[in-house]
């Protein structure tokens, strides 16, 4: 076997190694923070209602959908590819679905099940038409945003669109809000939870004698936590509470976080997407990792397109249409995924689909033209490409 290594030790995250690496030109998530606190003093200057907890809680509903599809975008672009069927598949998997639970009259969970499976299914075709037959990831999935789409209008028939019931279990997912002492409570616990892996960690790596950052970053670091959390809770909560769609797009984002930091598969992937020869040569079947990077792309795809589902309370021909996929990528590579594979935290996610949706939130508030709001997104992610090539740049011997 070869000696060849694949993947740097992980070192511990410092203020010193931060700087360290904002000096290389690689500046993680900062811009993106930095561009989420100037659209807030920009738009909430210029409209008193942007910043309001009625237009905050409309934001955090707005993004789950989309943000949930770009978690799976982000699995494909870490190993350096890309997924252009997401959006279709989402369509096609809301529209079974439905079909499933509103004409065949199925359970609406096992309903969901069979929609996600579906998407798994898509995701599994993909990934062996890229690792099997050696087709580009572009054109499997360009032909599958095209021929996925045509199934979805064959689903739907003539009549074109479907309701679901306003008081069934899918419409309650977007129109639940958690009561205040629940949303206490999980802020508390996840501030809980991330303290504890923080100081876990730390003394894991005492233990095995690598080297630790003082103890005290730590405390810093959840501590910010706790701040954002607790402003969170208590802005939304000025409204009608903490939406239980926020609540689970934040769950897969945590949950997909500590799986790609912290288990041999999360390793195997940021191997394959740095250098995929290395990984092979290091044992890695490369070939499996890329598969269950497409399957985990369309299992996404499919829930994002049922949240998104929920909150229209029903699917039509433009499910998965119109800017869900643009967004969807441009969210992943604006929050710091790198189109280059091999790094990208599903925080992503989370920060990118952030900025679209505050800028689209805010430009639909001051009445501007959708042509503006094209124009300004292409603008950041053009922008944010240019950090990561920059980065990249800087970060090469």
């Amino acid at each position: 076997m070869s000696s060849t290594t694949v993947r740097p030790a992980h070192k511990p995250y410092s203020p010193k190694r931060a700087v360290e690496r904002m000096r290389r030109g690689d500046l993680g998530a900062w811009p993106v923070v930095g561009g989420l606190i100037a659209i807030a003093v920009v738009f909430g200057s210029l409209n008193e209602h942007f910043l309001s907890p009625e237009n905050l809680t409309n934001l955090a509903l707005q993004m789950a959908a989309t943000g949930t599809i770009s978690l799976g975008i982000i699995m494909v672009l870490l190993l350096g590819e890309i997924d252009l069927a997401a959006g279709s598949v989402s369509g096609l998997c809301a529209v079974i679905m439905t079909i499933m639970n509103v004409r065949q009259g199925w359970n609406p969970l096992l309903a969901i099940v069979v929609a996600v499976a579906a998407g798994a299914a898509i995701g599994l075709v993909h990934g062996l038409l890229f690792t099997r037959v050696r087709m580009p990831s572009f054109v499997v999935t360009l032909a599958g945003l095209i021929g996925w789409q045509g199934l979805l209008l064959f689903l739907l028939g003539e009549r074109g669109t479907i309701n679901l019931p306003f008081d069934g279990f899918v419409a309650k997912l977007s129109d639940t809000w958690l009561p205040p002492w629940l949303a206490w409570t999980l802020a508390v616990a996840l501030v809980g939870a991330y303290g504890g892996s923080l100081l876990l960690g730390r003394r894991l790596r005492i233990a095995a004698d690598l080297p630790v950052g003082p103890a005290s970053w730590a405390v810093v670091r959840a501590g910010l936590l706790a701040v954002v959390l607790a402003a969170a809770v208590v802005v939304l909560q000025a409204d009608r509470g903490v939406p239980l769609l926020l609540v689970i797009f934040a769950a897969l984002v945590v949950i997909l976080d500590l799986v790609l930091r912290h288990t041999a598969f999360g390793r195997w992937m940021y191997a394959v997407g740095g250098n995929a020869e290395a990984a092979r040569r290091a044992g890695i079947n490369v070939t499996r990792i890329r598969v269950l990077a497409f399957v985990l792309s369309g299992s996404l795809a499919a829930f994002g397109g049922i949240l998104a589902a929920s909150r229209l309370s029903a699917v039509n021909q433009s499910s998965g249409g119109s800017d869900m996929l643009l967004m969807a990528i441009a969210a992943a590579v604006i929050g710091g995924t790198s189109l280059f594979g091999g790094r990208g935290r599903t925080y992503a996610a989370l920060l990118g689909i952030l900025v679209i949706q505050a800028i689209t939130n805010g430009m639909l508030l001051l009445n501007l033209d959708s042509s503006v709001r094209y124009m300004v997104t292409a603008s950041v992610l053009a922008l944010a490409v240019a950090i990561d090539s920059l980065a990249r740049r800087g970060s090469t011997p």
